[in-house]
């Protein structure tokens, strides 16, 4: 690959620049593509924008900057998308810095601005070769995360398509799923989840098969039918949902027929046992009744020592007389009929009576 630095002053990066949000940004008299199909949407907050701003007017130094030069004679931004889109905002009129717009700055300070120049290294080369340039240089204070990385590796019409989906602000996944998923979708969360769903766990490999195919729908199909799914299995939303691992319970779970109403009385009642110690793990106890999942309190060492001093040192079944090192903490009324894991519910069992009382 072949690389040159150039000095490009802000008035011709913000030549022609056009934001079109739903399909591209162009800059540099149209003959740059700032937002190519790989690169991430624009995530600087107002403090990055300004600190941008902010090193433009002090003639700072600003970190410098990738264009890939393409066969046709334009360029796109390998790295520096957000600093670019953050300079012709401002330019734009987007947004204020110290409380003033480009436009009610004075002549000299315009210029200043207009004449700041940024230092670009032009890259010649092959798709692969850029895209390589793409994942390891260093990204200025936002690093990509690995669904972004991907985005890059497997660029393509398929990758567009689910971007529709998952990857935008306020994008249909969001408005579908936020109550269930952790993450932000111009981050790429959503988009990595619902990969990760569907390819099982292997999502270089799925992206990789699918790269060419014209849309994702079937991606967005499988998403709807998961949430669809949760939706009317769980009918009401808690913000420790976000926390399950929703696709292995409807891989498992889906074809069983649930009553929903009762699902929501037992996760009422767990929700308030203050025993249950992981509220998010009530999902998968519900359906797979395995207690583990509840990670439930144990009772305290004092709660121990006070009931066996209370029992007078003995067994409460066989009344035997033991060390408290030689006995157990047993609940009296067991959980499963609603009791809690409070000291007075407790009573102190040696080994082989709490033994045989849980083969039971």
């Amino acid at each position: 690959m072949k690389i040159e630095l150039k000095e490009i002053p802000i008035r011709d990066l913000v030549k022609w620049y056009k934001d079109d949000a739903e399909a591209w940004v162009r800059g540099y008299d149209w003959k740059l593509d700032i937002r190519p199909p790989y690169q991430r949407e624009f995530i600087y907050n107002d403090v990055q924008r300004q600190a941008v701003i902010d090193t433009i007017t002090k003639d700072f130094p600003l970190n410098v900057m990738y264009w890939a030069v393409r066969e046709d004679g334009t360029y796109e931004v390998i790295d520096g998308q957000q600093r670019t889109i953050s300079i012709c905002q401002y330019i734009n009129g987007d947004f204020a810095y110290m409380m003033r717009y480009f436009h009610n700055l004075q002549p000299d300070e315009q210029e200043q601005i207009l004449n700041y120049k940024l230092m670009i290294y032009f890259c010649s080369g092959t798709d692969s070769e850029r895209l390589e340039r793409f994942k390891t240089i260093n990204i200025a204070w936002e690093k990509l995360t690995d669904q972004e990385l991907r985005n890059a590796v497997y660029a393509g019409s398929w990758v567009s398509d689910a971007k529709r989906y998952f990857s935008k602000t306020g994008c249909p996944a969001y408005w579908m799923a936020k109550d269930y998923l952790n993450g932000s979708p111009i981050r790429q969360d959503y988009l990595e989840t619902a990969i990760d769903w569907i390819s099982k766990w292997n999502i270089d490999v799925y992206m990789s098969k699918h790269q060419h195919d014209p849309n994702a729908s079937a991606l967005w199909i499988y998403f709807q039918s998961v949430i669809t799914w949760i939706e009317a299995t769980f009918t009401h939303k808690r913000k420790f949902m976000k926390w399950v691992d929703w696709w292995a319970l409807y891989n498992k779970f889906k074809d069983q027929i649930y009553d929903a109403k009762k699902i929501e009385e037992e996760t009422a009642k767990l929700i308030l046992d203050d025993s249950v110690t992981k509220k998010s793990w009530i999902y998968p106890y519900i359906l797979t009744r395995d207690e583990k999942y509840l990670s439930i309190r144990s009772f305290t060492d004092a709660e121990k020592h006070a009931t066996y001093l209370k029992q007078g040192w003995i067994c409460a079944k066989c009344w035997e007389h033991f060390k408290i090192e030689e006995m157990e903490a047993d609940h009296i009324t067991p959980r499963s009929q609603w009791w809690q894991t409070t000291a007075e519910n407790c009573q102190m069992l040696c080994r082989d009576c709490n033994r045989r009382k849980s083969n039971k």
